[in-house]
């Protein structure tokens, strides 16, 4: 009996060790496969202003290589979302490429009133340092405020600085905040009566010959030309007339039309910046990113490098015509053939297969109010001056004087602390007794105070979306929502910021290496991009990403 059980144990041995080898030979193989998986070149792509309809609105007047090559061969993420509020330009790029929310990244606006300096500041301003590429101060940018790290700084710092990040927005911000902290560069298009492609001494002391080469070039000049439709616009069933009064109008218009071809549109000489606000800006990011790629070698050795463009000119036209317009209509299919040529591009500099692609949006935006309400639909706008006074004659009547709130920016109010405290009020008391007060106010939905959120733990809704929101150290003390529908704007154009489902609601697509084709329904937000990209590279997730990686997406 012995000698059998002394073979059973050996056989038991061998088949663990058997095992063991197995499980090994599984592992090595997935480190094999892994580094298969790991691109040359990751792509950010950011469309501002984009909400997800857009994509399938238009989706019949795409063209078979931009955005359907993106749906019908990578993932598309239909309940894509940003899980925070105000949605706006600085703070959604930030939140893409950190993973995190405002509560964490800092980001809390485009501009807020900072509570230590007791100023407005800008999201991406830093006049410690000085412009280059241009004598103005529209170089005077850093990522300063942004307290913790992007994918593109962790990225850089897994391959010890070996790889180039790059980063080319109109907006300065589009491209501040992406490129992180570490990014080689930062580029931005500075128009007024300049034209150029600038940056700032925090990334380089002067600009590399191709882009001063490119700024010579005549390329932003070429684009000042008159904006007609791409197709026939009795094809344009899929948005409003073409003369309305939901629409603004260029300087010397006299209706919101095409062409589009006034005398600021083709001959100001002193107003490149008017190319901003045509889907030609679209095309002069794309010739520039295309440059970049080229004249950086992007994507050319084993070391992967990261390329982040936002196209910011669909968010000027919004602006200036709302999502319902001709003109948004035009700039969207516009954007697929300037797509359809930057993915060309990668094909042929990084080769088709060795790059990886997201797309997404930094907010989405609200139809006219106007158009809404004519159409018998609940929306309007707010009057602040009157909203103003009626809380000034409240706080002086209440509290006796108005220096209680200090500042108001981004639908949150601001108390001044030593007031409350010289008073002998208390604080969270201060805060309700305004709350109630405003909520009682035009176009109020809802309005929730700093003591709220630091007391609660928000899961859904709108309170989860606030609280993603809010800083402790930059925000403010009262948080207003305004009613579904319901904006402080002029009365033509779209508008943004709020935590409302059609500012929520962008597309999430993903493409390439490393990618599954498919689709899911199931929720995703925006901070679920970066810690997505970073567990396909296999590097660590950004210092603040509070994101959750989206494994459907990935091989």
């Amino acid at each position: 009996m012995r000698f059998y059980s002394i073979i059973t144990l050996f056989l038991g041995i061998l088949l663990f060790n058997a095992d063991l080898l197995a499980q090994n030979r599984d592992k090595d193989n997935d480190n094999d496969e892994f580094l298969k998986v790991k691109p040359k070149l990751v792509v950010g792509i950011v469309v501002d202003q984009m909400r997800y309809d857009y994509l399938t609105r238009f989706y019949d007047h795409f063209g078979k290589d931009g955005f359907k090559r993106l749906v019908e061969e990578g993932f598309n993420c239909k309940n894509n979302h940003f899980n925070y509020a105000p949605t706006s330009t600085g703070p959604g790029h930030t939140s893409v490429y950190t993973g995190a929310t405002p509560s964490v990244h800092g980001i809390i606006g485009n501009n807020w009133y900072d509570k230590e300096l007791d100023a407005d500041v800008y999201c991406a301003s830093d006049d410690s340092y000085t412009s280059v590429g241009t004598t103005s101060n529209a170089g005077q940018m850093s990522p300063q405020r942004m307290i913790v790290t992007t994918i593109t700084d962790e990225l850089r710092l897994n391959n010890q600085m070996r790889g180039k990040t790059i980063a080319i927005a109109l907006k300065d911000r589009g491209a501040v905040l992406p490129g992180g902290h570490t990014a080689n560069a930062a580029y931005w298009f500075h128009g007024a009566n300049e034209g150029k492609w600038i940056t700032s001494s925090y990334y380089m002391e002067q600009l590399p010959k191709w882009v001063v080469d490119f700024n010579s070039s005549g390329k932003a000049q070429s684009y000042k030309k008159a904006w007609n439709t791409l197709k026939d616009i009795k094809e344009y069933k899929e948005s409003g007339t073409d003369n309305n009064a939901y629409e603004g109008l260029f300087e010397g218009e006299t209706s919101p039309t095409f062409p589009h071809s006034t005398t600021a549109l083709l001959n100001k000489t002193q107003d490149f910046d008017i190319i901003k606000g045509t889907p030609f800006g679209n095309s002069l990011t794309t010739d520039f990113a295309i440059e970049a790629l080229q004249q950086e070698g992007l994507g050319k050795d084993e070391i992967t490098d990261f390329l982040a463009v936002s196209f910011s000119s669909t968010d000027y036209v919004g602006h200036m015509y709302g999502v319902n317009s001709k003109e948004i209509q035009d700039t969207y299919l516009r954007l697929d053939e300037d797509l359809a040529r930057l993915f060309k591009a990668l094909d042929k500099n990084v080769g088709e297969g060795e790059y990886t692609l997201f797309l997404t949006a930094d907010h989405g935006a609200i139809e006219v109010p106007t158009y809404l309400k004519d159409q018998k639909i609940p929306a309007g706008y707010i009057d602040n001056a009157s909203n103003k006074k009626r809380l000034a004659e409240f706080l002086k009547y209440t509290y006796g004087t108005e220096d209680i709130v200090k500042n108001y920016s981004n639908n949150q109010i601001f108390l001044d602390h030593k007031v409350v405290k010289n008073l002998d009020l208390n604080l969270a008391e201060v805060e309700v007794e305004i709350a109630q007060e405003i909520l009682g106010y035009d176009g109020m939905d809802r309005v929730y105070t700093a003591n709220q959120m630091w007391n609660n733990e928000y899961t859904t809704g709108i309170p989860y979306i606030l609280q993603n929101g809010y800083n402790q150290k930059r925000s403010g003390d009262v948080l207003v929502v305004l009613k579904p529908g319901f904006i402080s704007y002029g009365t033509t154009g779209s508008k943004h910021g709020s935590p409302q489902i059609y500012d929520t609601h962008t597309p999430l697509l993903f493409y390439g290496k490393g990618i599954k084709p498919g689709s899911t329904v199931s929720r995703t937000e925006i901070p679920d991009i970066a810690p997505t990209i970073a567990v396909l590279l296999g590097i660590s997730f950004p210092s603040g990403a509070n994101g959750t990686p989206i494994t459907v997406v990935l091989e």
